[in-house]
């Protein structure tokens, strides 16, 4: 299922990309097409956001690929960096793939790495939010577009997005 909602999520975050007319030459004759314009780089937030990878990649077949590694600590819910390899981001156009967009936490985390190496055009891509969290990355990052297929009731005592999914890392893994 999230395969589904995230390739939703992609035609509905590109929908204002820049397209370019160019010529196609079919079997038959030559003819008009428009193509994607922008280059894009997509950013999975290790480990969970590789779950949206594929399905953005078969949307973007050209796009290039980052990585972020940011693990929250359960007793203080704050994120912990532990990985960035990033392609030029400047000027180009940057998808952040976070699928459980909870305090803000690590999403802001990985928005000020991208600004650091050059990112200026960013879109998080999140499966489902809370509340705090979407109100948390758009008071810090006001230019900011989050698209989240759902926003739940909140967060629970210990920062879960409730009624929530758990983890999408560990789900998708098969993992605790």
């Amino acid at each position: 299922m999230a395969a589904q909602v995230t390739v939703l999520m992609a035609f509905e975050a590109s929908r204002d990309l820049s397209l370019r007319d160019e010529t196609l030459r079919t079997p038959l004759e030559e003819t008009g097409v428009r193509r994607l314009a922008d280059d894009v780089v997509l950013v999975p937030v290790l480990r969970a956001g590789v779950g949206m990878l594929e399905v953005m990649l078969s949307v973007f077949p050209g796009a290039s690929v980052g990585y972020v590694g940011l693990e929250r600590d359960e007793k203080t819910a704050l994120a912990r960096h532990y990985y960035r390899k990033l392609p030029e981001l400047s000027g180009r156009e940057v998808f952040l793939l976070d699928p459980m967009l909870a305090t803000g936490g690590s999403a802001a985390a990985a928005l000020t790495m991208l600004a650091e190496q050059g990112a200026t055009r960013v879109r998080l891509l999140s499966i489902v939010a809370a509340p705090e969290g979407v109100d948390a990355l758009s008071s810090e990052f006001p230019d900011l577009d989050i698209y989240a297929a759902a926003v739940d009731r909140g967060l629970d005592e210990r920062k879960y997005i409730v009624p929530g999914l758990g983890d999408f890392g560990d789900r998708l893994n098969g993992t605790t």
